[in-house]
C-alpha cells in the first residue's frame, strides 16, 4: 500500500522482499475465504483496536472499510457483506486480487527484488538518514541507499511466510522503542481438576484422547481481566491436545494473555447453555433421575452430552458433580484454567513491535530519520474478522502518505484510495 501510494505520485519505489514471492500471509489469510474487513459504525469499528484506538482512528478515518472495498472495486474485485457482517471478495478468494493489485503496481513502475532479506543497516547510524540497508540477495550481500525507507516487516506469527522477527535487534540498536512481541488471536494451554481435587496442567488423558479437535459450539466465554476489564461473548472455539483454540478464545485472547502476565495464569467461565436461564438449568439438573445415569440425565433433560458434558467432569471436583445446585451452577459459569498463551508463531497476530510513542507523525521514526513503518510490526493489535487487514492496509497508506510529506510533496488530501 505505501508504494502504491508513493509509485502514484510519481516517485520510484523499489519492493525488496525476503519470501520467492509476495503476499504469502495474506494469500494464507484468504485459505477459507479473504475477511477483507467489516461492515460496521465507525466508532464501533475503531473500538476494536483497544488501547491504540487513538493512534490508529486518524488511520482508519483516511483509509478505513469503505475505501478498501472501494480500492478492491478498482482492481475489478468486487465484494459482498457476510451475514456477520464481515465483509469479503465476491469468489472469496486471495489470489485473484493479489495478482491484479500486482500487475497495477508493476503498471506503475513499481520494481519488485525477490529473495532480497534484510539485514538490518550496513553502516552504524552515523551516515546520513536513513542510512544504507543491507541484504542478502541472491547473488550474495548487497547495500543499498533511498531516500527514504518504509518498513513493513510483519510480527513474529507464521515464520516460514517471512514475519519472523529478526528485525527487533536492528530497530533496538539505533534506540527505537518497541514492545515486547506477544502473541494474539492465539489458543491457550489449559488445566483440568484431577480425582483429589487439584489443579494439573494439561488435559487429562482420558479427555485428550476423546475429544481433541472436537468443536464446542453454541457457548459463551466470559472474563475479567486485570484493572476489571471484562470480555463476554458467545461464538464457539476448539479443544486441542492441550488447551483451546478457535474463534470466541481469540477474540478474548488479549485480555487473557494480560491476565496470565499479571496473575501467572486465567480463568475464563463457559455457559454450556447460553441459550437457557440458570433456574431452568437449576430446574432441569434437580429433576429425578431415577435409576438413570447422571451422564444420561443431563443428556435427556438439558442436551448436554459429548465434549461439553465430558468438561464438567474435566474441570469441577467430584463433590461438584454430586451436587444438583453446584453443577447447575457450573454448567451456566463453568471455570476454565489456561496457564499460557500458545508460542507465537503458532498464532495469527502479533501483539508488541514499534510503539507509536517511537514515532513522528505519519509512522516516520524518531531515532532513524527517513525511515517509516506501517503493518503489523506496529505496536497494535485487534481481534479477527477483517480488522488485522484493514489495518494494515490503513498504515500502508498512512506511511506512505508520511514519505510524501517527509520528502516535501504533498499528498491528495480528499483522495479516496490510491490510484493507479
Amino acid at each position: 500500500m505505501a508504494a502504491e501510494v508513493l509509485a502514484g505520485a510519481g516517485l520510484r519505489v523499489d519492493l525488496y522482499e525476503a519470501m520467492p514471492s509476495v503476499g504469502r500471509k495474506f494469500l494464507l489469510a484468504g485459505k477459507g475465504g479473504l475477511n477483507l474487513t467489516h461492515f460496521e459504525a465507525v466508532d464501533a469499528f475503531a473500538d476494536r483496536y483497544g488501547e491504540r484506538r487513538a493512534w490508529l482512528a486518524p488511520m482508519l478515518e483516511r483509509f478505513g472499510a469503505a475505501e478498501l472495498r472501494a480500492w478492491a472495486q478498482g482492481l475489478g474485485i468486487g465484494t459482498f457483506i457476510g451475514s456477520s457482517g464481515r465483509v469479503f471478495p465476491v469468489d472469496l478468494k486471495a489470489a485473484p486480487l493479489l495478482r491484479a493489485w500486482l500487475h497495477r503496481l508493476r503498471h506503475q513502475g513499481v520494481s519488485f527484488h525477490m529473495r532480497h532479506r534484510w539485514r538490518g543497516w550496513a553502516d552504524s547510524g552515523a551516515a546520513a538518514a536513513p542510512g544504507e540497508l543491507l541484504f542478502q540477495a541472491p547473488r550474495g550481500a548487497l547495500t543499498v541507499r533511498a531516500d527514504a525507507v518504509v518498513l513493513a516487516l510483519g510480527g513474529a506469527s507464521w515464520a516460514r511466510l517471512g514475519s519472523d522477527g529478526a528485525w527487533v535487534p536492528w530497530l533496538q540498536s539505533r534506540g527505537v522503542e518497541l514492545a515486547p512481541l506477544r502473541p494474539s488471536n492465539c489458543g491457550f494451554d489449559a488445566a483440568h481438576v484431577d480425582a483429589q481435587g487439584h489443579i494439573q496442567p494439561g488435559w487429562s488423558e482420558h479427555f485428550r484422547s476423546r475429544h481433541a479437535g472436537a468443536p464446542l459450539k453454541n457457548v459463551a466465554l466470559a472474563c475479567v481481566g486485570p484493572g476489571g476489564l471484562k470480555f463476554a461473548q458467545a461464538g464457539e472455539f476448539v479443544i486441542t491436545s492441550g488447551g483451546v483454540e478457535g474463534s470466541l478464545v481469540y477474540a478474548a485472547s488479549a485480555l487473557l494473555r494480560t491476565a496470565i502476565d499479571v496473575d501467572g495464569q486465567a480463568v475464563a467461565h463457559l455457559d454450556l447453555l447460553p441459550g437457557r436461564s440458570a433456574a431452568w438449568v437449576a430446574g432441569e439438573v434437580a429433576h429425578p433421575r431415577g435409576a438413570r445415569s447422571l451422564a444420561t440425565h443431563l443428556k435427556s433433560r438439558l442436551g448436554l452430552d459429548g465434549v461439553k458434558a465430558a468438561l464438567l467432569y474435566e474441570l469441577l471436583p467430584r463433590e461438584a458433580i454430586a451436587d444438583a445446585q453446584r453443577l447447575a451452577a457450573a454448567i451456566k459459569s463453568l471455570p476454565l484454567t489456561l496457564l499460557a498463551p500458545r508460542p507465537i508463531d503458532e498464532a495469527i497476530s502479533t501483539a508488541g513491535g514499534v510503539r507509536f510513542e517511537a514515532m513522528e507523525e505519519h509512522g516516520v521514526l524518531r531515532a532513524s530519520p527517513g525511515v517509516f513503518c506501517a503493518g503489523e510490526m506496529l505496536d497494535w493489535e485487534a481481534p479477527t474478522g477483517g480488522y488485522l487487514l484493514t489495518a494494515c492496509f490503513s498504515s500502508g497508506v498512512w506511511a506512505g502518505e508520511g514519505v510524501l510529506r517527509y520528502l516535501g510533496l504533498c499528498p491528495m488530501a480528499n483522495s479516496a484510495a490510491p490510484l493507479p
